[in-house]
């Protein structure tokens, strides 16, 4: 999930690694690194013109090998938007005979010094999981990350420098599109009322549960959305006594936009008959719990495309990848068995956006207040 959800998440209160199968190391907690002075942030006015390559690719550190590492805010085993990211790089390093270097559950008041732990262990990458650990950006300018590419899910609140590459989709795009195929689903039910269960009541939430109520409104003008803020992304109880609520009020499409919590609610919600939507990965296939959309925007898609570029020696620095719904291959929705016309009238609605024919903001703004 954005700066919503994808471009921030919250951040999880425990530090956690995972170990890796043959290729994969694991930064330690006490991991140290030199201290350097954090340098001054760079003026908001500061634009970058054009991208740089980092010469050297993939190997930019030219020690003889490759070596991917990963910050992680959340827990990278929660089956979904977290766990992507980094299953997209060890999948990557496997075929490509690169090493990953993998720390999940960082604190945003470590991430600085985690950073540095990596650019300590001769990463060639240093790769953000997600923007609420832009903390640790200061340290792309520090001679402990010199010959060190960096990859940054974006976010309103980060700069672009010529050290950095950003990353970064629309929320309101996708997140409309996940609304619009729930109405589809709904109204061929005879269903009125949705419900959407997430974690803190942030920006990142409110901005993607007003954008799913549009989407749905677009189908359905009088449905109605119950959103709850449970308060925490990965606590299965509050999300399974929250789904349980709405499901007493009569909701019959419930989006679980959770991390860790997400298969608890999903498969109360399956117990109950009650539709749901992923929050950033390909379920379709899954049968427990089941999905009936899928939501796709999760950051291993678009971090593969990184190192695909990583490896053919073509990755900038100093640039901005804005992933739009209808133009790229990411994000988009899917409806797991949709109907011929549901499909149809999904495919018309995402590629309407993405030529701009649907302004996503304007639609969000009036419909999804």
């Amino acid at each position: 999930m954005a700066a919503y959800y994808r471009r921030g998440r919250a951040t999880a209160a425990l530090t956690a690694c995972l170990s890796a199968l043959a290729l994969a190391g694991c930064a330690s907690n006490d991991a140290t690194a030199p201290q350097a002075t954090a340098p001054a942030p760079a003026d908001a006015s500061a634009k970058t013109e054009g991208g740089n390559v980092l010469p050297g690719q993939p190997d930019i550190n030219g020690d003889g090998k490759v070596v991917i590492g990963v910050l992680s805010p959340g827990d990278i085993n929660d089956k979904g938007y977290y766990q992507s990211f980094v299953d997209t790089a060890e999948a990557y390093a496997a075929e490509k005979g690169w090493t990953i270097i993998k720390r999940g559950s960082v604190n945003t008041s470590e991430a600085l010094n985690a950073a540095r732990a990596l650019c300590q262990q001769k990463v060639d990458m240093v790769a953000l999981g997600a923007s609420e650990l832009r903390d640790a950006i200061p340290a792309s300018e520090e001679p402990v990350c010199a010959n060190t590419a960096w990859y940054v899910p974006s976010a309103d609140n980060i700069l672009q420098t010529p050290k950095i590459m950003l990353s970064t989709d629309r929320a309101d795009q996708s997140m409309l599109a996940a609304g619009y195929a729930a109405g589809l689903i709904m109204k061929d039910n005879g269903d009125t009322k949705a419900g959407f269960v997430t974690g803190p009541e942030a920006d990142f939430t409110v901005t993607a549960s007003a954008a799913f109520k549009a989407g749905i409104r677009l189908v359905i003008p009088e449905a109605t959305l119950t959103t709850t803020y449970s308060g925490d992304l990965n606590d299965s109880a509050k999300a399974k006594e929250a789904t349980q609520a709405q499901i007493s009020q009569g909701v019959k499409v419930i989006y679980p936009y959770l991390g860790g919590a997400t298969d608890a609610a999903a498969e109360l919600a399956n117990a109950n008959g009650v539709l749901t939507l992923t929050p950033g990965t390909d379920r379709c296939d899954s049968t427990k719990p089941k999905f009936d959309i899928s939501v796709l925007f999760s950051p291993g898609d678009y971090f593969k495309a990184a190192l695909e570029e990583l490896a053919a020696a073509k990755l900038q620095m100093g640039v901005e990848k804005v992933w739009t719904l209808g133009v790229d291959p990411f994000p988009t929705v899917k409806i797991c068995n949709g109907t011929p016309e549901q499909n149809e009238k999904l495919k018309a609605f995402i590629a309407d956006v993405g030529s701009k024919k649907i302004d996503t903001t304007e639609t969000v703004k009036r419909l999804g207040s």
